[in-house]
């Protein structure tokens, strides 16, 4: 088992992280903002601390640990979500190497590749204005030395786990199968190729969670690259995509 930190342990993901976490036996702490947030069946049978993430990275607690799972931030919080990455990578690269715990880190679908196109999601109109912060948070991991792993689902929901065996994991590129079309349309036309697949990308919270937990050593083939979750073939989850301002639903 492992010894791992949960940042965000009280968020829509964080608590599905936190639950799983414990139930396999891992040795877990959490730091966030407000304690009495926690699941009550789970605050008894862990490590907690409080503090703000904006204003304090914990690296006392962060350096006992072999896995880091920041669930903390949203990319509709916009420059303060790129901070609080920035705030969290700088805090890890001052670390001593053999203090750096593997990490995971919350990114989108909009950072992969759409298939061979060599084009991502981020780049495109509509999806840029609300998706920006995963490309510079993107960028700043590249920059830096710790064991990262961003996790790029399409929006999540709270259905019951459908389970990793039967998901689509990929690396770098969409986990879903991209039309030859894309490699050729202009931007602004790849925007519905993209929107059009996003529906196989709506994955629930407790599989993004065991995806996480099941990727914690260092010698995995996901370290330093960026991984998609899909829903089965032939499945597509039924969720609005589009918000009022017609942007898709931001994770």
């Amino acid at each position: 088992m492992s010894r791992i930190v949960i940042l965000g342990a009280t968020g829509a993901l964080g608590r599905h992280v936190l639950r799983q976490a414990g139930a396999a036996g891992h040795d877990v702490t959490v730091f966030v903002r407000t304690p009495s947030k926690l699941l009550p069946d789970v605050r008894d049978r862990v490590s907690v601390h409080s503090g703000d993430l904006s204003t304090h990275v914990p690296l006392d607690l962060i350096s006992r640990q072999n896995a880091l799972i920041n669930c903390a931030g949203h990319v509709a919080d916009g420059d303060a979500f790129v901070a609080l990455v920035d705030r969290l990578v700088t805090g890890l690269d001052a670390l001593p190497v053999e203090e750096q715990p593997v990490c995971w880190f919350m990114a989108g679908a909009a950072l992969l590749d759409i298939g061979a196109s060599r084009r991502r999601g981020v780049e495109l109109p509509k999806v840029k204005a609300t998706y920006r912060p995963h490309a510079i948070n993107f960028e700043r991991l590249c920059r830096s030395g710790p064991d990262w792993r961003p996790l790029c689902p399409g929006p999540m929901v709270d259905d019951p786990a459908i389970g990793l065996s039967r998901l689509r994991v990929s690396r770098e590129v969409l986990p879903v199968h991209v039309p030859a079309v894309a490699r050729a349309v202009p931007r602004p036309l790849l925007l519905p190729v993209f929107a059009s697949l996003i529906p196989q990308m709506i994955v629930p919270y407790a599989d993004a969670a065991a995806l996480l937990l099941a990727n914690l050593d260092r010698d995995n083939p996901m370290a330093l690259h960026r991984v998609g979750l899909a829903l089965p073939v032939g499945i597509r989850e039924r969720k609005s995509l589009w918000s009022a301002e017609g942007n898709l639903t931001a994770r």
